[in-house]
């Protein structure tokens, strides 16, 4: 546990800081619609579930004034290179912005269900107050808005009144429904089984965000709950003249109170980001206008599509990733892909599987299907956002870094280990990274035919350079027949019924406690396996800070 909080520490701070915002928010909210003089009546006829609705809807504008900013990557990339965010840890939570954006939209979605039951408990009781068996008080205070100088408190005039049409006929009400459609179509489509199995879904769901958060502005504007005016205050005692309700029309001390709506306030709270992400689209819709020239296709024997691109004014660090879009394939919707390319090379290039109706779509308009490809000039026309930093941009920090992928995973490695090459190459070039260790764990030998060629470059160039012990890395092949010849990469054969080779892998990590006492771990690969990274970095770092860290890096975009 002591290791965990040593590792987790700035993201557990961060959690403990936004939950106790959401309960400061919420408890405040709540005390103040709860103690309130001016809202006294309306808690004769709505109890406290006006402060319950009330409460919710101050920590449903917060965290929706939170839910844009981890989604603009131009922002965390422009944060993630600043001089003031240097410091490992601030760049290892810009790397979590993902899950930060899943933790805001669960505050939302909770939120959302508290004030949504708490209003159609108040709408009921609305309509119970104009009952006879409400009370005299609750009726009298029903009754107002009747006369011309009057105002009224309760929305539903009469007993006879059908609810949800009335509620339907105000502007709170039409547009309640509207973000609450929304946000359900929103939640639902953004569950790991739609992502993964029909992705579209996911990406033209999530735009329905215009729709929710047009609406929230809006919502307010209903003023659907009310309260005494600051005027009637100084001239209605409320204290005294609760009690004497019958003398409102005659006794002086107690006229008939005014009542008016809250002023909208839902679009203070989300201005600035929404202003801030509309720069952020503004900006990648100049970059989506820019050309890219495709230079290079390249079609693996592993299924893998490899193209190489230039694009004017391109500029990457190794282990960044892009966004593509093909409009011949689709006009809406962009894909990352991890770049694998080196920033020293004068292109950049990005290497494709199918996993999806839109790259089985790509493939086929770049004809990869009949292994014949298009001329270049015939090829279509693809548009690229970014480049973007991710965690694997950090490895040079360290002078030990372990990097593990799994699968298709190794594609930001691709770009790392180019990199070194290059920097190792160049005898200007001071590299604070003295150690490297590989490990890739992949099922099908075949998947990794392309990626062979680069690591056995590596390793002679390595040799040429003196430098045999830089790189250590290590293949496991968890679906290999040892008949089969494979002269270029070392490889180890699980025995017949485990998957993937963590116990060996993992029993590593004690090996390089005597290089350096802050060792980076570098992921990218599936959920399941970056846990249990993540808890064997955990358990094998020190509690003393002048021992051994481990720091856990996952790619996420």
């Amino acid at each position: 546990m002591g290791c965990w909080i040593l590792n987790e520490k700035l993201s557990v701070l961060l959690l403990l800081v936004w939950l106790a915002l959401n309960f400061y928010l919420f408890i405040d909210t709540f005390h103040w619609y709860e103690d309130k003089d001016a809202y006294i009546y309306t808690r004769i006829m709505l109890g406290s579930t006006l402060a319950w609705a009330r409460a919710s809807a101050t920590c449903l504008n917060f965290n929706c004034m939170l839910i844009l900013l981890p989604v603009s990557r131009n922002l965390i990339s422009f944060l993630r290179g600043a001089s003031i965010c240097c410091g490992g840890a601030v760049r290892r939570q810009l790397d979590k912005t993902i899950a930060f954006h899943k933790m805001v939209a669960y505050g939302i979605a909770v939120n959302a269900t508290i004030h949504i039951v708490a209003h159609l408990i108040n709408i009921e009781r609305y309509h119970s107050s104009q009952s006879k068996e409400a009370g005299e008080l609750r009726n009298k205070l029903s009754g107002l808005g009747k006369s011309p100088n009057e105002s009224y408190l309760n929305p539903i005039r009469t007993y006879e009144t059908n609810t949800t049409g009335e509620l339907l006929n105000t502007i709170a009400g039409v547009t309640g429904v509207v973000i609450t459609v929304a946000l359900i179509l929103i939640m639902t489509s953004s569950t790991e089984l739609i992502r993964r199995s029909c992705y579209e879904v996911f990406w033209y769901t999530h735009h329905l965000f215009v729709v929710f958060f047009i609406g929230l502005i809006i919502h307010g504007t209903g003023q659907l709950v009310r309260g005494q005016t600051p005027q009637s205050l100084l001239l209605h005692n409320v204290t005294y003249c609760k009690d004497h309700y019958l003398e409102w029309e005659n006794a002086t001390q107690c006229p008939v109170p005014q009542f008016s709506g809250n002023k909208p306030v839902a679009w203070k709270w989300v201005l600035s980001p929404m202003v801030l992400y509309i720069c952020e689209r503004i900006v990648r819709f100049w970059r989506f206008q820019q050309e890219v020239v495709i230079t290079k296709v390249v079609m693996h024997s592993s299924g893998v599509l490899e193209l190489h691109m230039k694009k004017r004014d391109f500029k990457m660090g190794p282990g960044q990733y892009i966004f593509l879009q093909c409009p011949s394939v689709s006009q809406l919707e962009w894909h990352p892909f991890t770049l694998t390319s080196a920033p020293e090379e004068d292109f950049f290039s990005v290497h494709i599987r199918v996993a999806g109706d839109w790259t089985a779509a790509l493939f086929k308009a770049f004809g990869a299907e009949e292994k014949a490809f298009k001329e270049l000039r015939m090829l279509p026309r693809v548009a690229v956002d970014g480049p973007y930093g991710s965690a694997t941009t950090d490895v040079f920090h360290y002078r030990v870094s372990v990097c593990i992928a799994a699968g298709i995973g190794v594609t930001p490695f691709a770009s790392i280990l180019k990199s070194v090459w290059y920097k190792c190459c160049n005898p200007n070039t001071v590299l604070a990274l003295q150690k490297v260790y590989f490990y890739w764990i992949c099922r099908d030998p075949s998947a990794f035919e392309w990626f062979a060629d680069l690591l056995f470059h590596l390793e002679t160039k390595m040799a040429e350079k003196g430098k045999n012990d830089f790189l250590s890395y290590h293949i496991f092949l968890t679906g290999w027949d040892e008949s089969q010849p494979f002269q270029k990469i070392q490889s180890w054969r699980q025995p017949k019924g485990r998957v993937y080779p963590f116990t060996l892998l993992l029993s590593c990590f004690c090996c390089y406690c005597h290089y350096s006492n802050s060792i980076g771990v570098f992921f990218c690969g599936p959920k399941t396996l970056s846990k249990i990274l993540q808890k064997t970095c955990n358990s094998y770092s020190s509690v003393d800070p002048r021992g051994v860290q481990f720091h856990y890096n996952k790619e996420s975009f």
